[in-house]
């Protein structure tokens, strides 16, 4: 007979706990509990009273988009008059102002763009490169480089080879929301499935490429559908580890953000949408105990505020995530998202959680 503490106990000393354990105390345990279990072995893992941060930026080079996701209110369709793909001069004025205070890499995802090829993306890549050199850049989710192996007719590797040949360094986690499918072709009919983005994400690993896993939960959906997201993440970085691989280096949870969204508009999901604070605090917390072999986790301040996120450092994050400097997908799905937090503002709000502050890079190597 399953018995929660016993369950938490294991998986603090550093046992795997089976899937049907994890939806055992998905419920049956205690926010308590699983706070206490999840900070053991966040600190097991990590430095206990280091937090770590990101100084970088968010760009989003396009906003034309064909999948047309129901819970964003970001993307445009093709020929919109409000649709655009960004210049160089825009991105070249956006990396500068990142490497003035001191920021290490961008993130820059868009839509699936219908008419941008690969030597569009190749020629992109290279022009950063060349021009700033000591910027990272981790760019294009596992759901545009599908959208690339389509126009090209070529596979996932074909495609993140010759990216990385022209200066990819890393690919960012996004377009997961919750793998499993059951959710997706309710929420996102046209987005790849669960199963082709860990596709893609193992090519990525093959690749070395630094790597990161998300989770965004409020669909609707039941613990199970969670726990299955977790399983799906646990088997790939399982896979790529035994391989030799660099793996996952991070793993970030959030909650839908839906109250501008076509998805949180529909009458028959009133009520049924989005997640509060103890539901966020919770499914982390189950994330760090579930998701041992994924060394790093962060807390999200964009989407629960600076309180909570400092809370969820004693929920198994060990990092306090990035300054974005901007952010343009999340925030215009609702009205209550943070868009951007000062360097000074993390290293206050780390400090006041009782932590040291430290800078660190996408691969979470710590920055003089």
């Amino acid at each position: 007979m399953l018995n929660t503490q016993k369950i938490l106990d294991r998986a603090v000393l550093g046992e795997q706990i089976s899937e049907e354990e994890c939806n055992f105390i998905y419920r049956g345990a205690s926010l308590g509990q699983l706070a206490s279990a999840a900070d053991s072995i966040r600190k097991r893992l990590n430095p206990a009273e280091t937090v770590t941060y990101l100084i970088d930026r968010n760009i989003n080079y396009t906003n034309v988009c064909d999948t047309a996701c129901k819970f964003c209110a970001f993307y445009r369709p093709y020929g919109h008059k409000e649709s655009y793909i960004l210049s160089r001069e825009i991105l070249a004025q956006k990396i500068e102002e990142t490497l003035e205070i001191g920021g290490t890499r961008i993130l820059m995802q868009g839509g699936h763009h219908p008419d941008l090829r690969l030597d569009w993306y190749q020629d992109l890549l290279t022009w950063i490169r060349e021009k700033y050199p000591k910027i990272q850049t981790d760019c294009f989710s596992p759901s545009e480089i599908d959208n690339i192996c389509q126009i090209e007719n070529k596979s996932a590797y074909y495609v993140l080879s010759a990216l990385k040949d022209a200066g990819l360094m890393g690919l960012p986690g996004g377009g997961a929301e919750l793998l499993d499918d059951r959710i997706r072709s309710r929420v996102s009919p046209k987005k790849i499935s669960g199963e082709r983005w860990i596709e893609i994400m193992d090519a990525a690993h093959s690749l070395k490429l630094a790597t990161s896993a998300s989770m965004v939960i409020g669909f609707g959906e039941k613990d199970e559908n969670r726990v299955r997201h977790l399983t799906m993440l646990r088997d790939q970085q399982k896979k790529a580890k035994e391989r030799g691989d660099f793996g996952f280096i991070a793993f970030i949870a959030w909650t839908l953000q839906h109250e501008q969204t076509a998805l949180g508009r529909q009458s028959i999901n009133r009520g049924l949408l989005g997640s509060g604070a103890n539901e966020y605090l919770r499914n982390l917390a189950i994330s760090r105990i579930y998701l041992q072999n994924i060394t790093h986790m962060q807390s999200s301040w964009p989407t629960q505020g600076y309180k909570v996120a400092q809370v969820a450092l004693e929920f198994g994050a060990d990092d306090f995530g990035s300054t974005m400097m901007e952010e343009n997908v999340v925030s215009q799905a609702s009205t209550k998202t943070q868009q951007k937090v000062q360097v000074e503002e993390i290293l206050s709000l780390v400090q006041e959680a009782g932590f040291q502050p430290r800078q660190r890079n996408t691969w979470y190597q710590i920055v003089a």
